[in-house]
């Protein structure tokens, strides 16, 4: 990898002055400069005001995110004595002694009278035929799941999962959680049993809700055998739930969702303190067992109403589609839409059927007005010779983001020529580690070619080398120098918080570093260059390594194997399994076909492989860890003495070998495009 970055000198697309004038983010500034001492909105320079108004939120981050609170009224039933406490990192204490509760944020629907009638939730199968619930509807719901939940015994801090698709119960379930002050984890029906218990059997949930099955592209995936699986796996059960998507009856021992949401009773919404857990989230687990990501309900009440109320710009009336599944952190964000009083949009469905033009068909129908999607979906569109302007009505979506990998200079020109000259292209980049997006989107900013707008407010980012000097137009590590109040309040099981410490502090004391390769431009855009560990990242949805591994290599001719995650030029993703074979076996068709079957049936279809390569060896560190980083860094282009030091591994020809196949694609790669 290079370390200079050409800097394009004009925007692809530059806000008018109407819509700047318009933004609600232009509103806070100014409401913000006149009560707590904010730089002043520069309607003449868009660009300097908001550069002026981030470091404000990155250098004041007491009175910034009190602003915040201020201007979202945030309900504090016991009010806070400070802003935060203590702003090491980590373990920054954000509001202490103030209670609250997420749900009852969510729930409280637009304030407007004329507007009290749009939906609170669209659901959308692959029917496209959008099911409507409303405001009073998805209230009375969560207050009888939620007096439920009490009557199961469920109590502050008991944790309740869920194995369910992208449909308006997950959501219920989830504000129901949170109304009790329990906590929320959830994965999507696709994982295969032993993903889904590597990850819940770390937090002992006492409830589980799960769907019989579901439908994806134009299939019916029955799930009751893999939901028994989860029940025998996962002792500490006090109660299952069955939301009966396909009509099945219900197991025996298992309660009725219909019956558990019928009464007509309000929620009472438990006050819990600002770091008191709202969900767990996972990473990838490249390396093990999936880290178990606490978030707060504070931090996270606060993070989303800024990165949703001031970056995405909405407000009640906007609707806000996002295709995600419940095991990514994007489905989590989506249910915060909520809180700022616009329509969340779920989409249970597969990203392409029946056609490639599947998303933007339900964009239009639900007249969205912001659509995420992933960097690969733009991309395949492209490919698929899709052209949404043309073939639907887009009048209502103002802006398409991307996120789950860098979005190409090929995909912004796409978005730009076929979607619409007047869109606003927000790419954004963030984690399931802090549920948010530390570069992205920005209203009243210019979109250029291959570019995040900005940082944003609060998130105090910047690209560092090795010795930890910052760099501009230059290649470095993501790292972020000040707490955010969504940064995990620690790893579930991570009592001394070591493994915490290790994930993000180890290489720049008190400083976070998330595993990004990043250049900060200086016009103040952020580019992506793709993953600096070896965390895979299929179609926005990170998984880990260790996973594939573990089921592969059950098979009885696969010795050991490794995977790697390569982000391409062109904006596709290659992730190649190379296997090494014991003595006598071949890797031929009907092997291929098992290890797909295999990898199939124990994850999700996310999983496959592009392509299955036999090595002689799998290289490792001296202390048995697989190469992956900087095999990774190898079919990146990265020459060998850069990739790794060859004194940290255990069998130097091994790692030769696999150097050798990556200059023979490079080769054939160039020699196809005339290079």
């Amino acid at each position: 990898m290079t370390t200079e970055t050409a800097v394009p000198d004009q925007p692809l697309w530059r806000p008018s002055a109407e819509r700047v004038a318009a933004a609600r983010l232009t509103a806070f500034h100014g409401w913000a400069a006149g009560r707590h001492g904010a730089p002043a909105v520069r309607p003449d320079d868009p660009t300097a005001g908001y550069a002026a108004l981030h470091r404000w939120s990155v250098t004041d981050l007491d009175t910034f995110w009190r602003a915040l609170a201020e201007w979202f009224d945030v309900r504090f039933h016991t009010p806070p004595t400070a802003v935060l406490a203590d702003p090491r990192m980590p373990g920054a204490r954000w509001f202490p002694g103030a209670t609250l509760n997420y749900a009852e944020h969510a729930l409280r629907g637009p304030a407007d009278p004329a507007l009290r009638d749009q939906p609170a939730l669209l659901a959308v199968d692959e029917s496209v035929e959008p099911r409507a619930v409303g405001w009073p509807e998805l209230r009375q719901r969560v207050g009888a799941l939620s007096a439920a939940l009490r009557d199961l015994g469920v109590r502050p801090g008991d944790r309740v999962c869920g194995y369910l698709p992208n449909i308006p119960e997950a959501v219920v379930a989830l504000l129901a959680t949170a109304t009790v002050g329990a906590v929320w984890t959830s994965c999507a029906p696709d994982f295969g049993a032993r993903s889904v218990l590597d990850r819940f059997q770390q937090v002992e949930p006492v409830v589980l809700f799960a769907v019989d099955g579901y439908r994806y592209g134009g299939r019916v995936h029955e799930r009751a055998e893999t939901v028994a699986e989860l029940r025998a796996g996962l002792p500490t059960l006090r109660a299952v739930v069955q939301v009966p998507l396909l009509g099945s009856p219900l197991p025996e021992g298992v309660l009725s969702w219909a019956e558990l949401t019928s009464a007509p009773v309000e929620p009472v919404f438990e006050p819990v303190p600002f770091d008191h857990p709202l969900w767990v989230l996972y990473s990838s687990g490249t390396t093990g067992l999936p880290k178990a990501i606490v978030q707060s309900q504070g931090g996270i009440l606060l993070e989303h109403l800024k990165q949703l109320g001031l970056h995405c710009d909405l407000g009640p009336g906007d609707r806000l589609f996002w295709y995600t599944s419940t095991g990514w952190m994007m489905w989590n964000f989506l249910v915060s839409s909520l809180l700022t009083g616009s329509t969340a949009v779920l989409y249970d469905g597969a990203p392409g059927y029946p056609d490639p033009a599947a998303q933007w068909r339900v964009a239009e129908r639900v007249r969205a007005t912001v659509f995420g999607t992933s960097a690969a979906y733009v991309t395949a569109c492209a490919k698929k010779e899709v052209h949404p302007a043309r073939d639907f009505d887009l009048s209502a979506t103002r802006c398409v983001a991307t996120t789950g990998s860098p979005l190409p200079p090929e995909g912004f020109r796409w978005l730009h020529e076929e979607a619409g000259a007047d869109l606003w292209i927000a790419s954004v980049s963030g984690g399931t580690d802090v549920c948010s997006c530390f570069a992205g989107g920005v209203p009243t900013l210019p979109v250029y070619v291959g570019e995040l707008q900005a940082p944003c407010l609060g998130t105090d980012l910047a690209a560092w080398d090795p010795s930890g000097t910052p760099l501009i137009d230059e290649v470095g590590e993501l790292v972020v120098g000040t707490p955010m109040p969504s940064m995990p309040v620690g790893f579930w099981n991570d009592p001394d918080g070591s493994r915490y410490h290790d994930s993000y502090f180890d290489t720049y004391p008190g400083v976070w570093r998330h595993g990004d390769w990043i250049t900060h431009t200086s016009h103040g855009g952020v580019i992506i260059h793709g993953r600096s560990d070896s965390t895979l990242n299929r179609q926005g949805v990170r998984m880990g390594s260790a996973d594939i591994y573990e089921v592969v290599e059950r098979l009885p001719e696969i010795g050991e194997s490794l995977v790697i995650g390569v982000e391409q030029p062109d904006g596709g993703y290659w992730m190649p399994l190379f296997v090494a074979l014991v003595d006598g076996a071949e890797l031929d068709e009907a092997l291929r076909r098992r290890i797909a079957g295999t990898i199939r049936g124990n994850l999700s279809p996310r999983h496959l492989p592009d392509e299955i390569i036999e090595i002689p060896k799998v290289p490792h560190t001296r202390t048995g860890k697989r190469l992956e980083v900087p095999v990774k860094r190898l079919f990146q282009g990265a020459e060998l003495d850069r990739a790794v030091n060859l004194g940290s591994v255990d069998d130097p020809e091994a790692l030769l070998f696999l150097a050798r196949l990556a200059q023979q694609r490079a080769t054939v790669s160039d020699d196809r495009y005339g290079e």
